[in-house]
C-alpha cells in the first residue's frame, strides 16, 4: 500500500470516528481504539509506523482506558453512597432534629433557637405573623458566639396573647464597632417523612416544612 492510500485509508477511518464521536462531543476508549487499528492497517510496509510512536500511542490508549474505568467506578461508588444515604435517612423518621430555618411552631410558648459567628453586643429577635407582620421584638442585649435561643411567651409587643399556630422570626445582632453580624436562624421539629428529588435528600418536620438533610444540625430523641 504506498503512502497517499495509506493516508485515504486512515483519513476515512478518523473521519468516521469523528461522526461518531461528533454525537458525544468526546473520543472514547472503542474511538481511539479504532483510530489506532486504521493507522496500523493503513501504514506503508516499506515505511512502517516508528516503533516509539507506536508505544506512545499505546500508552495513550492504556491511560484512556484506566480513566475510562476510574470514571465508572466513581458513579457506581456515588450510586451506593446515595442508597446508603437514603437508607440512613429513613432511621431519622420519629426523630427530633434542629434546622437552618426561621419558621417555629407557637402552642403556649415558641423556642427560637440561632447561632452567632461572634459575640455579639447586642442582639434582637423579631416574630412574624403567617401575612409578613411583625408582632414582636424582643431586644436581648449582650450574648456570646455560638448556639443560643429565645423562649417567645406568645405574647405581641402589646401584651397580647396571640393564635397558636406558625411564625417565622429574625435575629439581628451587631458586634462592639456597630457592625453586623449575620446569626443563622434554626428550627426543630419532628421528621414525619423522607423524600428524594434531583439525587438530594429530603426532610419532612412536622408534616409541613421540608428541609435538605445536609442542613441538619442536631438529632435527638425518638425511637
Amino acid at each position: 500500500m504506498n503512502i497517499a492510500s495509506a493516508s485515504s485509508a486512515t483519513q476515512t477511518a478518523s473521519a468516521a470516528t469523528a461522526a461518531t464521536a461528533g454525537t458525544t462531543q468526546t473520543l472514547g476508549e472503542n474511538d481511539f481504539l479504532k483510530l489506532l487499528t486504521a493507522q496500523m492497517q493503513a501504514q506503508d510496509p516499506l515505511n512502517p509506523m516508528d516503533s516509539a510512536n507506536f508505544a506512545a500511542q499505546l500508552a495513550q490508549f492504556s491511560s484512556v482506558e484506566q480513566l475510562t474505568n476510574i470514571n465508572t467506578q466513581l458513579t457506581n461508588m456515588a450510586a451506593s453512597q446515595a442508597s446508603l444515604q437514603n437508607t440512613m435517612a429513613s432511621d431519622l423518621i420519629g426523630k427530633n432534629v434542629t434546622v437552618t430555618g426561621n419558621t417555629v411552631t407557637l402552642n403556649g410558648q415558641a423556642v427560637m433557637p440561632y447561632t452567632l459567628p461572634s459575640d455579639a453586643s447586642a442582639v434582637s429577635v423579631s416574630v412574624y405573623d403567617a401575612t409578613g407582620a411583625l408582632v414582636k421584638t424582643a431586644p436581648l442585649g449582650q450574648q456570646a458566639a455560638g448556639n443560643n435561643s429565645y423562649t417567645w411567651d406568645g405574647k405581641d409587643n402589646n401584651g397580647n396573647t396571640l393564635a397558636a399556630g406558625q411564625y417565622k422570626f429574625a435575629v439581628q445582632a451587631v458586634d462592639g464597632s456597630g457592625q453586623a453580624i449575620t446569626a443563622t436562624p434554626l428550627t426543630s421539629g419532628t421528621v414525619t417523612g423522607i423524600s428524594f428529588n434531583n439525587n438530594v435528600t429530603y426532610l419532612t418536620i412536622d408534616n409541613n416544612t421540608q428541609v435538605q438533610l445536609g442542613d441538619v444540625h442536631a438529632i435527638s430523641g425518638g425511637a
